[in-house]
């Protein structure tokens, strides 16, 4: 009886160890060229903390994949088309192989054959990626509200969380809108989100503590919209619009999205007091963004003039693609809380294109930026592309590696500068997904990778976009009942 205590144990691990890494087949046919999969991973370069790297095999019947470094060889797969790796066996391969590449080959078998394709490198890059991020998910429609919410997942393994779902306390077919969650230094002790239709305020969490303000006074456009906090003070960036659409029946574009009126604010979070910064009725500024080092606050302006009357929306309808933004820059002195004047730092408009929501580098070298044919949202916007500006040169770097035949936009650094967050319709050209670049120390942007999933196959079929993604240094602790219940109160009202 002892001998077979101990025997069975041995066993059942010999058959998980085996079920977990199947043998690759014998009987295959070499083939010179890359094998087809999802998320296309050939070739990328991934920080030493990412999940794993699962993947499907296009139109095969059965896939296992061999992972190598140096002499240490995993083989994944053998469960239909997908691979799914060990999550901490792959944290560990990747630990090894820092700054170094993984040698990947991919073996799929297709109509009863194998066929061995060639094999491709993962570079694992030596510095990490800030472990979380959120994102807002929501259905391909404009008026609907109905599945909208806040998430945020963890890109170290595959949790994932909700921050906040307007589900909570919204009623009826109107619904409630959300948007715009953004972070203090990548923290979530300072951070907030805006809540609109419905149950309208913004939430801020201002060291630990939630709040529910009004962002509108009689002054103002309207309530507080596209924001960035101070990257150490407790003050907010915001721009205050008149927000419009227009419906293409024919254009592939589908829909335009238009500021009828906007200005630029600054919000004091501990005086519950706002300043206007920017207000000129012939400018339409928006996307305040803070440099790291809080010097410097950039936003996008493009000059109109209205031929009748103010913010007359017909105007702007026939208009439309002449709203062409460049960029700008404000300098700012702390110890006065005064801006300097505006300064051209990039003219789009002269290209005839239209740049947006501008993100500068820790180190105030480059700037990020989503770059269009008119207008502020391009992620509807076919030719959109991410672009970096070298502050230094005043020169484009060369970005053809991040971008696609669709739109890309929503541009982010990482904490580090060495990845940059986006959001792409190049899967499918109507979800918007995330997706991860490295830009290394050279200012060389690197083939972007999706974020990775357990299931290899969730974004092919989700009917949901990921939409505008931040990065964060750690979740949200607030918990999504904390905000509902906030919600439900009377909102602080701003005041001059």
């Amino acid at each position: 009886m002892k001998s077979l205590i101990v025997y069975i144990p041995f066993l059942t691990l010999l058959l998980v160890a085996c079920s977990k890494h199947p043998s690759l087949p014998t009987d295959f046919k070499r083939v010179n060229e890359s094998a087809q999969i999802f998320p296309d991973y050939v070739g990328v370069t991934v920080p030493p903390n990412i999940a794993p790297l699962n993947f499907l095999a296009i139109d095969a019947d059965d896939v296992v994949a061999e992972f190598k470094y140096n002499d240490t060889k995993l083989n994944y797969g053998g469960k239909d088309n997908k691979v799914q790796i060990d999550e901490e066996e792959w944290h560990e391969l990747l630990a090894q192989a820092k700054g170094k590449s993984l040698a990947v080959t991919v073996y799929a078998k297709k109509q009863g054959k194998w066929l061995a394709y060639k094999p491709f490198s993962i570079h694992v890059a030596e510095e990490e990626v800030d472990p979380y991020v959120s994102f807002r998910q929501l259905p391909p429609t404009f008026v609907g509200y109905g599945e909208l919410s806040i998430r945020q997942r963890n890109l170290t393994n595959f949790e994932e969380k909700t921050i906040y779902n307007n589900r909570q306390v919204s009623h009826g077919l109107e619904g409630q809108c959300i948007n715009c969650h953004s972070y203090q230094n990548y923290g979530t002790d300072n951070m907030m989100f805006h809540m609109r239709m419905q149950n309208p305020g913004t939430m801020i969490v201002y060291r630990g503590q939630l709040l529910f303000v009004n962002l509108k006074d009689e002054t103002m456009i309207s309530a507080a919209a596209y924001n960035s906090w101070h990257p150490h003070l407790p003050i907010i960036a915001f721009s205050t619009d008149h927000t419009m659409q227009s419906f293409h029946t024919r254009d592939i574009t589908k829909v335009e999205v238009m500021e009828s009126a906007s200005d630029l604010i600054i919000y004091d979070v501990e005086h519950n007091r706002v300043t206007t910064v920017l207000n000129d009725s012939t400018e339409l500024e928006l996307f305040p963004s803070w440099s790291p080092d809080g010097k410097w606050l950039y936003y996008c302006s493009a000059h109109y003039e209205y031929r009748g009357k103010y913010e007359d929306t017909t105007d702007l309808l026939e208009d439309f693609r002449k709203l062409q933004y460049n960029l700008y820059r404000l300098s700012f002195d702390e110890r006065t809380m005064t801006f300097g004047e505006p300064e051209l730092i990039y003219d789009a408009a002269s290209k005839n294109r239209s740049a947006v929501q501008p993100r500068a580098s820790k180190d105030g070298r480059y700037l990020l930026f989503a770059e269009g044919p008119c207008g502020l949202f391009h992620i509807w916007h076919t030719s959109a592309d991410v672009q970096i500006l070298d502050l230094q040169t005043s020169q484009l770097v060369d970005v053809a590696a991040l971008n696609s035949p669709l739109p890309e936009s929503y541009p982010s650094f990482s904490s580090s500068d060495r990845w940059i967050l986006l959001e792409s319709r190049r899967d499918d050209g109507n979800y918007t997904r995330t997706y991860i670049a490295y830009f290394d120390k050279q200012g060389k942007v690197h083939k972007p990778f999706l974020v990775p999933m357990e299931d290899p196959e969730y974004f092919r079929l989700l009917l949901r976009s990921w939409s505008r993604p931040e990065f964060m240094k750690e979740p949200v602790r607030i918990t999504p009942r904390q905000f509902a219940e906030k919600a439900l109160t009377t909102p602080i009202q701003v005041s001059k």
